[in-house]
């Protein structure tokens, strides 16, 4: 009810705003985007923030300096695909040096 009220007023001060205004212009886009601004509230699993995928490349901002020397394009393609697995064991509640050692 809460969304449907705001969406209501958004579209109500649309019709007051001049179109060419910066106001009336972040409204659009709001308003455009409404489905996906939204989407939160109609799907149980759906976070309404993306704190897990800051989370998951914070190793990635952490490592900055180490990745030069990956060596290559192909060393930097590499430690993605081990990032990723990284990522994928600590979502799923499982240990990442067990399960790399377990699958190697």
């Amino acid at each position: 009810p809460l969304l449907k009220s705001l969406e209501s007023w958004l579209r109500e001060k649309m019709k007051t705003l001049s179109r060419h205004s910066e106001l009336a212009k972040a409204f659009a886009y709001a308003l455009n985007q409404w489905p996906a601004l939204t989407y939160y509230a109609d799907d149980g699993w759906a976070e309404a923030d993306n704190n897990i995928a800051e989370n998951a490349l914070r190793m990635v901002s952490l490592g900055r300096k180490n990745y030069l020397f990956f060596g290559s394009d192909h060393g930097g393609e590499r430690g993605a695909l081990l990032y990723s697995l990284i990522g994928t064991c600590k979502l799923n509640g499982v240990e990442p040096e067990s399960y790399l050692r377990y699958v190697l």
